[in-house]
């Protein structure tokens, strides 16, 4: 588990690699256009704010000095002011909220293809070098993209306003102006101090969330083995133990909060009086109009707003820093996923035939050798039975053949992996429709519905074309289908690929010995050459070759006929 952040300087790195990618993809071109939108559009919303600030002195001049024509004038020019800011400020919303969509759109999409490339996704798994993978592609990934967008427009925003109004509030008063970068800069520095835990606070929350939300999806997910095991209290335990997790660090949470909150809301409150306590003076002297004081509280806001960014945004700061952690973590633990470095089993790709080659398996936990120094070659067209008391030796092969990682040493040689594919005894059969689990490459438009329908009805599934509503109706099929059928269908898109070689895993535990004689004839009809991990004697004779493996680690290859 990933339980330390990564470097600042590793996050800003990647961070600032994952806005170059985006900007010199595809849709870099559509971006950069939507961003120069952008800036247009808060270059005028700054001018229009000091604009708004001046038609306010002049408003409220006129108000003192009771001077109706002047009012209704100045009247207008405010609901002007308005009309143009609310305009501006609505498209400049929804530009930004696109382009954040679109970044977001890129980045997920390209974080997707990495984590299902070359296996990643298993060896983060296996490894346990990651947490929530899948919570940081979904959720992270939108809240990087969000904010990072509204935090790079914050600063835009934000030195607009002080370049916009520095001069202004620099003509009303030296010393407000002076007044105002001391305050900002006080202020930023004690809600850094105050603040800073609330960083690795927020990264342990959300794998926490992650946690809690993970078990929840578990239960719903094995809800019938849960029933049936009636171990409804374990699972209510196992949940509320990481629900307690959750609920202990946000109270730290919510503790650095409240100390950040008493500081800020002072803070704020002292914004509104500060400047009437530096300018009213003049005003009571006579040297200013009235208006001044309402102008030189509104510059004053906004200049001390623009200068205390960290303090207004530091809770979504902090959240987003976690945020850039933990998608810093997943980009360097994909890059790392690859093959384990430990991995000592050799594979390499080899045409027309499967080959061991004084191939070892240990035990993942004592060490203990499972199968002791293999070295057997099968050819195209020689089908084999795996067997023998050892059920371990005979899992452990076909794991291993399949590419998954196992402690030991020797080679494997084996076809590329469209020439070899695998049955396991509890196959996977994704939500979609009939045909695309039963088609899943790209001969899909190839495969007539006759030859579908013919095979199903081969196997006595043609009920299974009735409870799925056709072959173009999505479903769920671990609800809707038995686990024997689920292998069946499993076994139908072997037949339909036509691999050279199908290595099946225990099939005889679930099904029946004429299922079994019907799917041995089947391959062989279609010149596939199938490799066959069962405990069945009768099938013996629908094999070419037995290897047969012993509890020490020991094996038999005995050759049926030639």
């Amino acid at each position: 588990m990933d339980t330390q952040q990564v470097p600042f300087k590793v996050t800003a790195v990647r961070f600032v690699r994952a806005v170059k990618v985006f900007m010199t993809s595809e849709v870099g071109g559509k971006a950069a256009l939507m961003f120069a939108g952008l800036v247009a559009l808060f270059l005028t919303l700054s001018g229009l704010n000091v604009a708004n600030s001046y038609v306010g002195r002049n408003f409220m001049t006129a108000i003192a000095n009771r001077q109706t024509p002047e009012f209704m004038r100045q009247a207008i020019f405010y609901i002007g002011v308005f009309a143009a800011f609310t305009i501006v400020a609505v498209v400049s919303r929804f530009i930004e909220e696109r382009l954040a969509l679109l970044w977001r759109e890129f980045l997920t999409r390209r974080a997707v293809s990495l984590y299902l490339a070359d296996r990643a996704y298993y060896h983060l798994d296996v490894s346990g070098q990651l947490t929530h993978p899948d919570q940081r592609i979904a959720e992270d990934m939108r809240v990087f993209t969000v904010t990072t967008l509204s935090f790079i427009l914050m600063i835009l925003n934000s030195s607009l306003t002080i370049i916009a109004f520095s001069g202004v509030l620099w003509s009303i008063s030296p010393l407000l102006f002076a007044v105002a970068v001391l305050y900002a800069a006080c202020g930023s520095y004690l809600t850094i101090a105050l603040g800073r835990p609330l960083i690795k606070l927020n990264y342990d929350q959300l794998d926490k969330e992650a946690s809690f939300r993970s078990g929840l999806i578990q239960v719903r997910e094995n809800a019938e083995a849960i029933m049936l095991a009636h171990c409804e209290e374990q699972q209510s335990s196992r949940l509320l133990r990481r629900l307690d997790d959750a609920v202990a660090n946000f109270r730290k949470v919510t503790a650095i909060n409240r100390n950040v909150g008493f500081f800020t809301t002072g803070y704020n409150w002292l914004i509104q009086i500060i400047p009437a306590l530096i300018i009213a003076p003049a005003y009571i002297r006579g040297n200013i109009d009235f208006g001044v004081i309402t102008q030189s509280g509104a510059a004053f806001a906004m200049l001390v707003g623009a200068f205390s960014l960290v303090i207004t945004q530091f809770q979504s700061i902090s959240t987003f820093a976690a945020v850039v952690s933990r998608l810093s973590s997943l980009m360097e633990a994909i890059e790392r996923s690859g093959t384990p470095a430990d991995a000592s089993i050799e594979i390499v790709e080899g045409k027309e035939r499967l080959a061991y080659e004084n191939l070892t398996l240990l035990h993942a936990t004592n060490g203990v050798p499972i199968v002791k120094d293999v070295s057997i070659s099968i050819p195209l067209g020689t089908r084999v039975l795996i067997t023998g008391p050892a059920q371990d030796a005979q899992a452990a092969l076909f794991r291993a053949t399949a590419g998954i990682s196992l402690k030991g040493s020797g080679r494997i040689i084996r076809p590329a992996a469209d020439d070899i594919l695998f049955l396991p005894q509890r196959p996977y059969l994704p939500t979609g429709t009939l045909r695309q689990i039963l088609v899943r490459n790209e001969r899909a438009g190839e495969i007539p519905d006759d030859r579908i329908v013919q095979i199903l009805r081969e196997l006595n599934l043609e009920h299974v074309l009735e409870q799925a509503g056709g072959l173009n109706t999505e479903q769920n099929w671990e609800i809707l289908l038995s686990p024997q059928e689920q292998q069946l269908l499993a076994f139908i898109n072997i037949l339909i690929a036509a691999p050279q070689f199908a290595f099946l895993d225990r099939l005889d535990a679930t099904l029946d010995l004429e299922r079994l004689h019907t799917i041995m004839q089947m391959l062989s009809e279609s010149s596939i050459t199938y490799i066959n991990n069962a405990e069945t004697a009768a099938l013996r004779d629908y094999h070419d070759a037995v290897l047969e493996c012993g509890e020490d680690g020991g094996w038999v290859w005995t050759v049926n006929r030639v």
